[in-house]
């Protein structure tokens, strides 16, 4: 899943694709360099960022998503607004990546209501404050308890199971320690026999460990996506999809084999 911020304060990039033409040019190169998915965010969720208005959140998303109508592979939309989803949906995306794991009023109705596929994220708190004091009981049986808790309010709801990705939110109100426990524990996530995401890239915790800033955490994000693929996870979610398809492509031919 090759990730593209439309926003002016993303931790990642620095708002370098906030102008449509950038985030358009972006999102065509991680198609061509072999995303199989790619996510637009208009909506910073970096630790203390503000929400922004749907009229904004909007404004940002839909000359991308409508530009990419006829790309070949699906669009996911990362939002936690009911009624951005609604237009985005209307609009073509395929998936909606939810970091509330559709817990906001309406979102449910909305997701139900349509067939797209849908990633059910795991924050304690929320952006603005999620960073402050984290804690867990035991952070890995937490987070798979709470995720299970979601996926049967989805499932009640009437979104069909095989529509659900299921994604512990690595660095979303957790300390470092917190998402190397959880990383450890991934296999555990994965026995809830859904698909997993994990979105190591890039990411502050990364930054603590090698002391790098996030335009130099490349080896760190590669390093991370094959300790969650060795953990079981299904889908990356990643800013450098070119260098990651090379890192699936070692553990693939290390698993299972390769033919000369």
């Amino acid at each position: 899943m090759g990730i593209v911020n439309i926003t002016p304060d993303s931790f990642a990039d620095g708002g370098r694709f906030f102008a449509r033409g950038d985030a358009i040019a972006m999102a065509m190169k991680l198609v061509e360099e072999g995303a199989d998915i790619i996510d637009l965010g208009g909506e910073s969720s970096r630790p203390g960022a503000a929400p922004v208005s749907a009229a904004e959140e909007l404004a940002r998303l839909l000359p991308v998503l409508r530009a990419m109508r006829d790309v070949p592979v699906p669009v996911s939309v990362d939002t936690v607004k009911p009624e951005v989803m609604r237009v985005v949906l209307d609009e073509g995306a395929a998936m909606i990546n939810d970091i509330c794991a559709l817990s906001a009023p309406g979102t449910l109705e909305v997701v139900a209501a349509s067939n797209c596929a849908v990633c059910l994220m795991h924050m304690q708190g929320e952006p603005r404050t999620m960073q402050s004091s984290p804690q867990y009981d035991e952070v890995t049986a937490d987070i798979k308890a709470y995720l299970a808790k979601r996926v049967d309010a989805a499932v009640h709801a009437g979104v069909a199971r095989e529509r659900i990705v299921i994604d512990p939110g690595f660095g979303f109100g957790k300390t470092v320690q917190h998402n190397l426990d959880l990383l450890r524990g991934l296999d555990e996530i994965c026995a809830l026999d859904l698909p997993v995401l994990a979105g190591w890239s890039r990411k502050s915790s990364l930054g603590k460990i090698t002391g790098r800033k996030a335009e130099g955490r490349l080896a760190g994000s590669l390093a991370a996506a094959l300790l969650a693929l060795q953990r079981g996870a299904h889908i990356l979610r990643v800013h450098d999809v070119a260098a990651t398809r090379d890192v699936v492509a070692v553990f693939c031919a290390y698993r299972d084999g390769f033919e000369e």
